[in-house]
C-alpha cells in the first residue's frame, strides 16, 4: 500500500480528484477562492509530473494497468489546466463600464480554451490523429454552415450589434420600415421590441444589422415632433407665424426646455405650407402632445380669423381659395365653443357676452383678477398660471381663468405672449347662471385647470376642501356685489 501511495501517477490522480471535490465544495459564490484552489492543485500536479519526467504533451499507447493510470493522470492534468485558465479569465478579463462586452469576450475565450483542451486530450491522451479529425470536422462544418446559414447570420449579426451598441435594453428605436418600440430583450439570435400597441415584435439580428435604425432614446428621451399645416394666405406670413407660435406656447404637454418652432416651407397663391416643430419629454407623449397642439392651433386660428387651406390634392376654384378671411371670434363665439357653457341656453350666453369687455396685455403683464370681472376667457395668446414662483398650468385660446377668492393658494396669471381676453362681468354671469348648481359646478371645474381636471381634484383634496365646499365658495363670491 505504501508503494502504491508513493507512485507519482497515483499522487497525480489523488490530487486531481481532491481538487475537483474541493472546487465543488467551495460553491459559485467564492470565485477567487476557487481560482486559488484550482491553481494550487494544478501547480502541485505539474510539480509531480516534472519531478518524475512525465510529459503530459506526449502520447503513450495504453497496454497495461499502469498505462491506464497514466492516461487518467494526464486527463486530470489537462482538465485542471482548463479550469484554472477559465477561472482566471472570468475574474480578470473585465472591460470597465461594459459588462455585456466583457461577458461576451469571456465566453469566446472560454470556448477557445475548451476547444484547445479537448483537442489536446484527444491527441496526447487517446492518440487520435488531430489532422484527420480536423479535416473531417471541416467538411462537417461546411455542411452544418450551409444548413444553419440563417442562424449563423443572426448569431454573428448579434455579436456585431452587441459590440457596436447602437441600442440597449430600454431604448426606444425606430426602424426605416416603420416599426418602432422599446427594446425589452436582446439575445444572440434576435431582438424583442415592445411596441406602443403592447405587442412584442421579435426581429432577427441579421435584419436589424441591415435596416436603418434610429435610437430615439439617445442622447436623452426628448423627441422632436412635427405637425404639418396649410394656411390660406389671407394674412401676411409674419402675422400667421406669430399667431401659431403663441398658440404652441400654451401647451402643457410639450417640453418647455425646447421652445416650439414654426417653419414656413413654401407659399403660393393658395396656401402657406407650415411645419410646427415641438419637443416632448418622452416618446410616449407624442400623440397627446400632437392632439393638444392641434387643438390650440385650431382655436387660435378661429380667434384671429385665420383660415385653414385645403390639401394640395383638392381641386378648388381660385375665387374660393382667395376668399376673405373669417371674422375674428367674438365673446359670444368663444362662450358657445367653451365646454363650461355647453349646457347654457343661447339667451344666457348672449347675456354674458353683452357684459364682456375686450382687453389686451403685453408679454409679461399680470392679468388682474378678483375685482369686478368674475372670469376671463382667452381670445388669443398664451397665459401662465403661477402658484407662488412655480408655473402650474398654461392656458390658450378659448380657455377660462379666474382667481378663487377663498382659496388657500390662489393662482396668479401672467401673459406669456401678447394676449387678448374678454372680461366677463360678475353681475351678467350671476344673472345668466341663476340658481343652477350643476352649471356652476361645471364652470368651477374649468376655472384655472381647464386642461387638467385631475390636477384640480387633487389640488382640492390636498387643501382639504370637498367639491361641495368649493362650489359654495364660488357661489358666495358670485353673489358679492
Amino acid at each position: 500500500m505504501r508503494d502504491l501511495l508513493l507512485s507519482p501517477l497515483v499522487q497525480i490522480v489523488l490530487l486531481g480528484m481532491a481538487g475537483i471535490i474541493t472546487w465543488h465544495l467551495q460553491g459559485r459564490g467564492r470565485p477567487t477562492a476557487r481560482l486559488v484552489t484550482q491553481i494550487a492543485f494544478f501547480v502541485a500536479m505539474t510539480a509531480v509530473l516534472v519531478a518524475n519526467d512525465i510529459a503530459p504533451t506526449q502520447y503513450q499507447p495504453v497496454n497495461s494497468g499502469s498505462d491506464y493510470l497514466l492516461a487518467t493522470a494526464k486527463l486530470l492534468w489537462w482538465m485542471h489546466l482548463s479550469w484554472a485558465t477559465i477561472g482566471f479569465v472570468r475574474i480578470y478579463v473585465v472591460l470597465d463600464g461594459r459588462p455585456r462586452e466583457a461577458r461576451m469576450l469571456q465566453d469566446l475565450i472560454v470556448a477557445a480554451v475548451y476547444l484547445g483542451v479537448t483537442l489536446s486530450i484527444l491527441a496526447y491522451v487517446f492518440g487520435i490523429a488531430i489532422g484527420t479529425l480536423v479535416a473531417t470536422s471541416g467538411i462537417i462544418a461546411i455542411i452544418l454552415g450551409l444548413a444553419l446559414q440563417s442562424t449563423l447570420n443572426d448569431l454573428f449579426s448579434g455579436l456585431a450589434l452587441t459590440l457596436g451598441r447602437p441600442y440597449g435594453i430600454g431604448d426606444w428605436i425606430l426602424l426605416s420600415d416603420g416599426t418602432e418600440g422599446r427594446v425589452v430583450e436582446n439575445t444572440w439570435r434576435s431582438t424583442h421590441i415592445l411596441t406602443s400597441a403592447n405587442n412584442v415584435v421579435v426581429l432577427p439580428n441579421s435584419y436589424l444589422a441591415k435596416i436603418g435604425l434610429t435610437n430615439v432614446s439617445r442622447p436623452d428621451e426628448s423627441h422632436q415632433v412635427m405637425l404639418p399645416l396649410r394656411i390660406r394666405p389671407t394674412h401676411s406670413p409674419g402675422f400667421v407665424l406669430e399667431a401659431l407660435r403663441k398658440a404652441m406656447l400654451a401647451s402643457n404637454r410639450t417640453d418647455r426646455d425646447h421652445p416650439p418652432v414654426v417653419v414656413l416651407k413654401r407659399m403660393d397663391a393658395l396656401a402657406l405650407d407650415i411645419d410646427l416643430l415641438f419637443h416632448v419629454a418622452h416618446n410616449a407623449e407624442r400623440v397627446a402632445a400632437r392632439n393638444e397642439i392641434a387643438d390650440l392651433v385650431y382655436r387660435q386660428c378661429q380667434a384671429m380669423g385665420i383660415a385653414l387651406a385645403l390639401p394640395e390634392t383638392a381641386t378648388v376654384l381660385v375665387n374660393d381659395a382667395t376668399a376673405a378671411p373669417p371674422a375674428p371670434q367674438t365673446a359670444e363665439d368663444l362662450l358657445q365653443s367653451s365646454p363650461a357653457f355647453e349646457h347654457l341656453e343661447r339667451s344666457g350666453i348672449e347675456t354674458i357676452a353683452r357684459g364682456a369687455r375686450l382687453r389686451r396685455f403685453e408679454a409679461g403683464d399680470p392679468l388682474p383678477l378678483g375685482g369686478a370681472p368674475a372670469l376671463m376667457i382667452v381670445r388669443s395668446g398664451a397665459v401662465a398660471g403661477l402658484q407662488g414662483e412655480s408655473e402650474g398650468v398654461r392656458l390658450g385660446s378659448g380657455e377660462l381663468l379666474g382667481r378663487l377668492g377663498d382659496a388657500d393658494e390662489p393662482l396668479d396669471f401672467k401673459a406669456l405672449t401678447e394676449v387678448e381676453t374678454f372680461e366677463i362681468d360678475r353681475q351678467a354671469l350671476e344673472t345668466a347662471l341663476g340658481d343652477r348648481p350643476a352649471l356652476r359646478a361645471t364652470l368651477v371645474n374649468h376655472i384655472a385647470w381647464p386642461t387638467h381636471p385631475a390636477k384640480a381634484e387633487s389640488h382640492l383634496e390636498h387643501n382639504g376642501k370637498s367639491p361641495s365646499a368649493f362650489l359654495r365658495t364660488i357661489q358666495h363670491r358670485f353673489r358679492r356685489r
